[in-house]
């Protein structure tokens, strides 16, 4: 770095220098002045092979040779300080330190397996973009490393650019380098051995930046101690921070869908970008009609709910319930420019086709057993309180230690089951022949969330392989549900023809995305995994119209209605391993369509129960 100035100094004396002492001793050539002299010296500084037809005064001749000597010394020097100054300049592009010129981008904060899934989705629904999306992804990890793994999962990233920086989300200087001031919404991921620590230093870092933004920042970001909530919606009292509590909606998800396979699937469905997505839309012609009048007026697009002109969100309200005309209606849509009114003065009904409603069966005590253990089993135990019958057994197979005194601790008093824990080794198959799981209504098989991602997988599929065996030898039917961590392993998984899979992870970044887009989607994803109130459910399409012949989806939400339910779809069991077709699962299906069900297929409701 001394070399640089002295090098100037260098450069703009020495043919001056030369040129006086060749002056002085009348040494230069004939007619010369000393301006020509000193430009003879500095052609020679610049370039060696000037010197090369010099002739005259030994003496002028060599300080020619000095002062190329001396030419050569500061070119080299040059040469050397601007290939430093380049390679440091590349050096610090390679380690991402460089600070995002963006605006209008999506921040991505930490990293985890959960990054592909969010950028994947971000990349669908960027789509609609004329102009372009970007995605910063900011994390304590090797830039190169972080572009490389991008690269190796998601391969188009059609018209969105993924910049990546490296730096600690927790660090004001390494955060200003994402340029989160300039962000439309930023995701902070769950990240290190403590990941409610880790996101709410990130969030603290953001809303309490002394550089940050006069407007609210829209973060969105995933809790698993519900303890931990509260602190997250202290820090966004001028923000809009949206925690998900990971472990509670997951629990709510296994225990639901081990009642009734498929639900996962149509959780997925409704909160990927790759088909149909929910809409707000303001309707005046709705104004004043009843929910139920208006579930029939569209003919591409499937009503939901409403929100209130407070914000409140009402899913599958009663169907008496009038709209005003400061509500909103949300439905399920290919786009929003697709929300069309039919403007059919005669509802196509096939009224003969309908069946009756029926008196609602009692309840049934309900015997679960649970293989394996992570840290949402508690939760799931008391979610599946709430829906089974008083009587009900639960038995829990792991190879956790003490697991019957955690119980005790975490699960509290259950009013409607009673709990049996048993410690083995759930892959062994003399142990899962004693259970007789064939006499269960349900199997959940839980991922070890104490191991690694492909570990826990591992020990999962080789479980469900032998749970199918058993199965396909026993003419008793019984449901298979079970919890993978990694979407890859789902593949290897479906040769098991388990009957539902909740991918936990995935199911959370889906919805973390969906927020980042549409923050207005938290309270109907609030309402819709609530055990109070409205939720899906599948039923079996033979109690609301009659099989074995074509009728129209209108019919089908007529139907619904008149139980006082809100029909969103159907699923075809000859497709339920087809993942080509959604495994079976069609939500928002063109009404005036006809479909041909049979006994065994199920009609997607939001109902009470």
């Amino acid at each position: 770095m001394v070399q640089a100035p002295c090098s100037r100094v260098y450069f703009s004396c020495l043919h001056y220098i030369v040129a006086a002492l060749v002056k002085l001793t009348n040494t230069g050539p004939e007619g010369k002045g000393f301006f020509e002299i000193a430009w003879m010296s500095l052609l020679r500084t610049l370039d060696s092979g000037t010197m090369g037809g010099d002739e005259g005064n030994p003496f002028f001749l060599f300080m020619m040779l000095v002062v190329t000597f001396g030419g050569v010394f500061v070119v080299s020097a040059l040469i050397g300080i601007i290939n430093n100054g380049l390679e440091d300049k590349m050096d610090e592009l390679r380690k991402g330190r460089s600070a995002v010129l963006e605006n209008d981008h999506t921040l991505i904060l930490g990293w985890n397996t959960q990054i592909f899934t969010v950028i994947s989705e971000l990349i669908l629904a960027n789509e609609s973009r004329k102009s372009g999306a970007v995605i910063v992804v900011l994390a304590d990890q090797d830039k190169v490393e972080m572009e490389d793994a991008i690269n190796d999962r998601i391969s188009d990233t059609k018209n969105t650019r993924i910049i990546c920086r490296s730096g600690s989300p927790i660090d004001l200087t390494d955060l200003d380098i994402a340029s989160p001031h300039t962000a439309r919404s930023i995701i902070v991921l769950a990240d290190g051995v403590d990941p409610d620590t880790h996101v709410i230093k990130s969030v603290l870092a953001l809303t309490n930046n002394p550089n940050r933004r006069a407007e609210p920042y829209h973060i969105v970001t995933q809790i698993r101690d519900p303890k931990n909530m509260d602190v997250v919606k202290m820090l966004g009292v001028k923000d809009l921070v949206q925690p998900i509590l990971t472990n509670e909606l997951i629990a709510r998800v296994v225990a639901q869908t081990s009642r009734q396979s498929g639900l996962s699937l149509v959780y997925t469905e409704l909160m990927n970008f790759g088909g149909d997505e929910i809409y707000f839309k303001q309707e005046p012609e709705f104004s004043g009609k009843t929910y139920g009048e208006a579930l029939l007026a569209y003919e591409t697009s499937t009503l939901l709910g409403i929100r209130k002109a407070d914000g409140s969100i009402a899913m599958s309200p009663a169907m008496e319930t009038r709209i005003q005309s400061g509500d909103q209606i949300f439905v399920i849509a290919e786009d929003d420019d697709k929300i069309k009114l039919t403007g059919l003065s005669r509802i196509p009904l096939d009224e003969s086709l309908i069946q009756s409603s029926e008196a609602v069966s009692q309840p049934k005590p309900e015997n679960a057993l649970i293989l394996g253990w992570n840290r949402s089993g508690a939760t799931i135990i008391r979610e599946l309180d709430n829906y089974v019958a008083k009587g009900s057994q639960v038995t829990i197979v792991s190879d956790i230690y003490d697991l019957e005194k955690q119980l005790r601790l975490e699960v509290g008093k259950l009013k409607n089951q009673k709990i049996t824990v048993q410690e083995g080794d759930i892959r062994d198959r003399a142990l899962l022949e004693s259970l007789k799981a064939t006499e269960y209504d349900h199997v959940i098989v839980l991922a070890y969330s104490h191991l690694k991602q492909q570990e826990a997988d591992a020990i999962t599929l080789i479980t469900l392989l032998h749970l199918r065996d058993i199965a396909e030898k026993d003419e008793t039917p019984f449901s298979i549900i079970s919890e993978m961590l990694d979407l890859r392993n789902r593949e290897l998984a479906e040769a098991a023809k388990v009957d539902d899979f909740i991918v936990s992870e995935h199911l959370i970044s889906l919805m973390m995305s969906q927020l980042s887009e549409n923050a207005d989607l938290m309270g109907v994803f609030t309402d819709m995994f609530d055990p109070e109130g409205a939720e899906i459910y599948l039923k079996p399409i033979s109690d609301y119209v009659t099989t074995g012949q074509p009728v129209n989806f209108y019919t089908v939400v007529e139907a619904a209605r008149r139980r006082g339910e809100t029909a969103i779809g159907y699923r075809l069991m000859s497709e339920s391993h087809d993942a080509d077709k959604g495994y079976g699962v069609h939500t928002n299906p063109k009404k005036a369509e006809r479909v041909n069900f049979s006994a065994e297929d199920k009609i997607i409701v939001i109902a009470e129960e």
